[in-house]
């Protein structure tokens, strides 16, 4: 007979290769025909809700790691609570207005000014539904399962109007003006910048230090005295209206180069060592309070600086007399308000300095800084020249530098109901919880936001003018040009003059014969993105308001979680989620941003491509996201091999569970072994760690706990010792089939619990599988961790310290085989010795405790009494010796028994009963 026909070996047609880029693109095609999405929703439907609000992508290009990390990270969540008792759909979105996309056609090759507004703004909705088609086959290449069908996009009439509305609200409390003052400037882009559409970089700029004749000291100080001021924007200077000083600090009167200067005493050696004074000499001292409305004179023209007092004023640089321009500045344009200053802005959209800058006009200010300090040079004003590199506003889109310019802008106001934003922020959940100190000082700190852009792909600013010059925004209107976008789209606006815009027999006293103009101004595309609370969540029936989560980057607390904010908030008076959760830049594997020109560059259709997308998803879920994440290809290699370890690990665990029925053949805990039962307990408690890790967002904690359950409990401990029974024994005999249960149980809560994360893997598995009902383990619920109380706790205890002798024998055996005492395990019979506080650890016979070690014979005794050849270990003296017996040829133990068996002469007594019971 040959034996091998006698073991009950796996079997499983579960393949041991993923091919994860082949099956995956099979996969995903299945769900669609089945529309996974729809029986998802319809099998949870009546649940409690629990919506995770897309932020929107932008529409341009191609996908990079940072879109993958962030849709993973919502899949998983999603995915998760559609198998925790919420009904949890999901809605992609898509952010499509803005400068990105009139940019992205221009350089294409399209001629702006050949086209109308109308024919150009079509050529952009086009291009973007064009970009939403590609970004959204990658996002369900990656597995994000959601209604793809009917995403949310801003362009859409729908989600136009709904805008218009939150706009209109806003309004009518008062929260939307009109006004000059400066705003980040962007020459490059020709349009009024958010502070979200900010990004910091190093630039070279001039540094000069000029000094102000005084030309009125109020008899505070002398004609002779000149203010000196430090300043990085020469271009600046034509636009000088004063001076401001801090009211707390002490000055100084110095004379210097045969001059007398008037600074900040604090700042009194940095200046000297700055500018090079050999020598220097403090005539006087006076408070900065006392220079309240002293006049200076302007060092190029014939007009006056007004010297004022500001706390914003510091000591951190400079002189402590700050150049003051209200025109380019923010605290510059307060403090000239607070002193009856007007805004001077002399330069155009397009940097380019104006008359009102004389000597300099036509000059780019960038070209104007040089003509400025060469000017001071010649008046003498000029007391230093050199270069720094600082950190400096650049337009995100263009990367160049930007400007503040004082314009007549559209603005929301913050400071109206700044109290209830930051109390909204204290009532949401933040993950991490540095979050919400982030977003609050935030809010704290900024300014009225800036809505308004010089731009002509957005959403129109829905206001009229009447021939007076007053701005029209009323219910009638709002509603009015709301239900037209509705009904049109927003083209409408930029297709038909203001009259035909207008409500039929409108009227307005301030436009006696009926004239009236229209903004030609857009909005941000932030008021876009932050309406999205209203045009999608209030607007959709699957969705509701508020969410309970929000997820992005951390660049989105001064983008899209702050502009959302301030919209709900203003309408509704709380925020539109309940949570927030952001997560970190994806960089390259030394830490650097990815850039095509360092060629650093890792983009999640080259790993799809090659690994896989589980790849990509486990690996996402085994960073902390919640920090930057280094993306390299030994990070994926590394993925991979755990990839490799579960995906082993299940087919092993269907191999060995081919023959088992859970409805005949289930054994019940009280039945099992106490080894068996021990790793029953060990599922409930990862069963228990895995689905606290997703509740907290932890997704690592469940990367770990998978992976160290697989080759901790699993593959090294439990599987190898289960060959000994599932392939030894009868079919039907009891161990084994306390053994099929456990392997079955487990199988079946790994993959319900790893659905989140691999969702391609677990489906494939989920195919092979005889005895599950569900068409998808996606229409399954997360496995619940069974109880057992005190029993449970004594099992752990008792194999903990069975686990650390079982490290010390296979330390032992390995020491043996190094000797050539013994070739296998099982060659080996061992004697362990234990010290006094052990002596129980054996005291029951309930374990196997040869198949336990995987030897052929155990013995155990007292530390006492072990022999000196025994090895000295951690927890036990442990003694290995070759087994006395034969090998039997179908278990391959060292048996005495092995020919005792007049039938079976090659075999042990054991394996000779199983072959005459089912082989016979």
């Amino acid at each position: 007979m040959d034996y091998k026909d006698t073991l009950l070996m796996p079997k499983t047609d579960f393949p041991m290769r993923g091919n994860l880029p082949n099956k995956e693109p099979l996969m995903q095609e299945k769900w669609d025909e089945m529309d996974i999405y729809k029986k998802v929703q319809d099998r949870t439907k009546g649940r409690p809700f629990f919506v995770l609000h897309d932020g929107p992508p932008y529409a341009n290009g191609d996908l990079h790691m940072g879109h993958a990390l962030n849709k993973v990270l919502k899949d998983m969540i999603v995915r998760h609570k559609s198998m925790t008792g919420y009904h949890a759909p999901y809605v992609p979105g898509w952010d499509t207005h803005g400068l990105p996309i009139e940019q992205a056609l221009v350089n294409k090759g399209v001629k702006r000014q050949e086209h109308s507004i109308a024919e150009f703004r079509k050529m952009c909705e086009d291009y973007a539904f064009g970009q939403i088609d590609n970004q959204r086959s990658q996002f369900k290449r990656i597995g994000v399962r959601g209604d793809w069908e009917n995403p949310y996009i801003t362009l859409k009439p729908g989600f136009e109007a709904r805008q218009i509305e939150v706009f209109g609200e806003m309004a009518k409390k008062g929260y939307i003006y009109k006004g000059l003052k400066p705003v980040f400037w962007s020459p490059s882009s020709e349009s009024a910048l958010a502070e979200a559409e900010i990004e910091y970089k190093d630039k070279k700029s001039p540094s000069i230090y000029v000094a102000f004749p005084v030309k009125d000291g109020l008899g505070v100080v002398e004609q002779d005295v000149h203010f000196l001021i430090w300043t990085t924007t020469p271009w600046t200077i034509p636009a000088n209206l004063g001076i401001s000083v801090h009211p707390e600090f002490t000055y100084v009167i110095v004379q210097a180069n045969g001059k007398k200067f008037l600074i900040a005493k604090d700042l009194l050696a940095f200046v000297a060592e700055e500018i090079g004074w050999e020598s220097y000499s403090v005539e006087r001292e006076l408070q900065g309070s006392e220079l309240d409305r002293v006049v200076a004179k302007h060092p190029i023209y014939d007009r006056d600086s007004l010297v004022m007092l500001g706390e914003h004023v510091t000591a951190d640089a400079g002189t402590g007399c700050v150049h003051t321009a209200p025109g380019h500045g923010e605290d510059d344009f307060y403090i000239g308000k607070e002193y009856g200053i007007d805004a001077l802005s002399p330069i155009n959209d397009k940097g380019v300095m104006t008359e009102e800058a004389p000597g300099f006009e036509g000059l780019f200010y960038e070209d104007a800084n040089k003509a400025v300090t060469k000017a001071l040079e010649e008046v003498g004003a000029l007391q230093k020249l050199s270069f720094i590199t600082h950190s400096y506003p650049h337009d995100w889109r263009t990367k160049k530098p930007v400007i503040y310019r004082a314009t007549a802008q559209w603005f929301a106001s913050i400071e109206s109901f700044r109290p209830q934003l930051l109390n909204a922020i204290k009532e949401t959940k933040f993950t991490p919880s540095w979050g919400e100190t982030r977003l609050y000082n935030m809010v704290r700190d900024r300014g009225d936001w800036c809505i308004s852009r010089q731009r002509v792909w957005g959403v129109p600013i829905p206001v009229f003018y009447a021939e007076n010059g007053e701005a029209i925004i009323t219910d009638e209107t709002i509603a009015h040009v709301s239900k037209l976008f509705r009904e049109h789209g927003s083209n409408i606006w930029f297709e038909r003059e203001a009259n035909d815009l207008l409500p039929e027999g409108f009227t307005h006293e301030g436009s006696p014969n009926g004239q009236f103009t229209k903004e030609t101004d857009i909005m941000d595309v932030w008021f876009d993105s932050g309406s999205t609370h209203q045009g999608v969540l209030v607007e959709r029936d699957d969705l509701v308001y508020p969410a309970d989560l929000y997820l992005e980057g951390s660049d989105q607390y001064r983008g899209w979680f702050n502009s959302s904010l301030t919209t709900s908030v203003a309408i509704n008076g709380h925020a539109p989620y309940k949570g927030l959760l952001s997560h970190g830049f994806t960089l390259d594997g030394e830490g650097r941003k990815m850039s095509k020109s360092l060629g650093n560059v890792i983009v999640p259709a080259k790993v799809m491509n090659q690994l896989g997308a589980d790849i990509l998803r486990l690996w996402v879920s085994s960073v902390d996201y919640t920090a930057d994440v280094r993306v390299s290809d030994s990070n994926f290699k590394q993925v991979s091999e755990v990839y490799r370890k579960i995906r082993n690990t299940l087919r092993f665990l269907h191999g060995n569970t081919s023959d088992f029925n859970p409805a005949t053949d289930s054994v019940p805990f009280a039945d099992m072994r106490p080894v068996d039962r021990y790793v029953y307990v060990k599922l409930q408690d990862l069963i228990q760690e895995v689905r606290e890790s997703y509740e907290n967002y932890e997704f690592a904690g469940v990367y770990h706990a998978v992976n160290n359950f697989c080759t901790g409990e699993l593959s090294s401990f439990y599987l190898d010792i289960a060959k000994d029974v599932v392939y030894i024994e009868g079919v039907d005999h009891p161990h084994r089939r306390a053994m099929q249960t456990v392997m079955y149980e487990t199988l079946l809560a790994l993959l319900k619990l790893l659905t989140p994360i691999l969702p391609h893997t677990t489906d494939e598995m989920w195919g092979y599988m005889a005895h599950v009902e569900e068409d998808s383990v996606q229409l399954t619920d997360m496995p619940e961790a069974k109880e057992f109380g005190a029993e449970a706790q004594a099992l752990r205890d008792r194999f903990a310290t069975l686990m650390q002798i079982r490290d010390d024998v296979l330390k032992a055996l390995e020491e043996a085989r190094n000797s050539k005492v013994i070739g296998k395990s099982l060659e080996a019979k061992v004697t362990v010795f234990v010290p006094e506080t052990f002596k129980d650890v054996f005291a029951k016979d309930d374990v196997d405790y040869a198949q336990f070690f995987i030897v052929s014979k155990f013995e155990e005794g007292l530390e006492a009494n072990a022999p000196e050849q025994a090895l000295k270990l951690d927890a036990a003296t442990v003694l290995v010796e070759h087994a006395d017996g034969e090998k039997c040829e179908r278990c391959w133990t060292i048996s005495e028994t092995v020919g005792t068996v007049e039938a079976s002469p090659d075999i042990c007594a054991r394996c000779a009963d199983v072959v005459e019971t089912y082989y016979a």
